[in-house]
């Protein structure tokens, strides 16, 4: 097998095979970080707070697109820059990572506010609607900032690290 190609699926089953190309700690964060932060390059990627190591990063950035979930194209401000997009196929995990994140919301203590996660669950079609939107016209303002407790976290102290 050559190096960031797909492998051969282990079955026909369809979650095996999504899992193959998704199934490790660091894509889905790829994934999340082109579609709800906006961000569009290695260094955006590497500073995004979760601490990935840039071989890591690199690996995942291939198999992204020998998968057909990103793209590479030259930056419009520096032609000698590579900028990271989704591709359709990458877009359409849109109304998969809503749902994770709206479960790992309410099953695990995390630093996502309460309030944005009942808000986005209550209006998932609005939420999916703006994410496809901002994919198709490249607008690439964060649709959630990282979710990161801080001293100037609006959430009180006592919400903080808990489950919606």
């Amino acid at each position: 097998m050559a190096k960031n190609s797909i492998p051969q699926p282990r079955s026909g089953c369809p979650v095996s095979m999504a899992l193959d190309l998704l199934g490790d700690r660091w894509t889905l964060l790829i994934v999340r970080d082109l579609m709800v932060r906006g961000y569009r390059t290695f260094r955006e990627f590497l500073h995004s707070g979760e601490g990935i190591a840039t071989n890591i990063l690199s690996d995942r950035l291939k198999k992204l697109e020998a998968g057909g979930i990103v793209l590479t194209e030259p930056s419009a401000e520096d032609g000698r820059s590579t900028h990271y997009r989704l591709t359709e196929k990458g877009i359409s995990l849109a109304p998969i990572l809503l749902e994770l994140l709206i479960w790992g919301a309410h099953h695990e203590p995390t630093d996502a506010p309460c309030a944005v996660i009942d808000q986005m669950e209550q209006n998932r079609a609005a939420v999916l609607a703006e994410t496809y939107r901002r994919w198709k016209e490249r607008d690439p303002n964060p649709i959630l900032p990282p979710f990161r407790a801080t001293e100037q976290s609006p959430q009180p102290d006592s919400l903080k690290g808990k489950s919606c």
